[in-house]
């Protein structure tokens, strides 16, 4: 059995580096993994381990670029469509890799989760090889130094799930730059029950009133029913990530083993035969 997992979420939540971080893990603990590009706009220099599998080998953003005259946006759609038409590229690649984690890092644009049908169909077509799929969707922790931002992250993970339709974890990373202590972090001082209303998202931050908050009266009904659609559809929860704990990023792979049903299908490994003189 194979399996995938599809790390997601907006530029510059760390996907690269938890992609490098989970591989190294993985092998501390015996296991293989593998990454796949999925970012055609990729520089060599965003990753800490070499791709095994590379969408850059069959095209490049800057190829579509120059070859079509697109521009940035334009060009991604098209490398999709060009590897949605070349998918016996892709199961050549992925055809030698057997118990194994396909660890994909996919581009930071938003709209590829939430609107376009390529990664829905790239998706099938893993289940038809008999490749288990998960996603990990990444928001980093600067999000929680503004609700407005935090909620349209909200919304933009489970406008994901909808779409994506396959077991999920969401992820809030970067936590090692927030601190529960007295020595202010990068992004901000939180107490652990503050902490705990944005990795468990609670709707009611969004009607809250703080002396630096500047909410227009005009927003309100809308801040309303955006509460009222978290509050009634409690899909979003994140798990905390910090890249500097060992035992964090074990318990994120853990959730990840439990959603993809890692070594379910493993057949038991039967104990070698001993003799008498094995305990002497």
């Amino acid at each position: 059995m194979r399996y995938a997992i599809f790390v997601c979420g907006p530029a510059g939540a760390g996907k690269s580096t938890f992609c490098t971080s989970l591989i190294t893990h993985l092998q501390t603990v015996k296991r293989n993994g593998h990454l796949f590009n999925l970012d055609p706009a990729a520089t060599d220099e965003s990753f800490g381990v070499e791709p095994s599998i590379d969408i850059r080998n069959l095209i490049s953003l800057q190829d579509a670029m120059k070859e079509l005259g697109y521009g940035p946006n334009g060009g991604l759609v098209y490398c999709f469509e060009y590897l949605m038409q070349n998918l016996d590229w892709l199961d050549e690649e992925i055809g030698e890799y057997d118990s194994d984690y396909i660890i994909v890092d996919c581009p930071g644009q938003i709209e590829i989760y939430t609107h376009h049908n390529f990664l829905p169909s790239l998706l099938r077509h893993f289940q038809v090889l008999g490749i288990r799929t998960c996603a990990a969707y990444l928001l980093e922790s600067q999000f929680m130094e503004d609700r407005y931002k935090y909620f349209s992250g909200v919304l933009s993970a489970m406008s994901s799930m909808v779409n994506l339709e396959i077991p999920w974890i969401n992820i809030m990373s970067k936590m090692d730059l927030i601190t529960p202590s007295t020595t202010k972090g990068r992004n901000g001082l939180r107490s652990k029950k503050d902490i705990a209303r944005y990795l468990d998202p609670d709707p009611y931050l969004l009607s809250e009133k703080t002396p630096t908050s500047r909410s227009n009266p005009k927003f309100h009904s809308l801040n309303q029913a955006i509460a009222q659609l978290i509050d009634d559809h409690p899909l979003v929860s994140f798990l905390p990530l910090d890249l500097t704990d060992t035992d964090s990023l074990a318990a994120v792979l853990s959730h990840i083993d439990y959603s993809i049903q890692y070594g379910e299908d493993e057949e038991p490994i039967e104990p070698k035969d001993m003799d008498e003189g094995d305990f002497e």
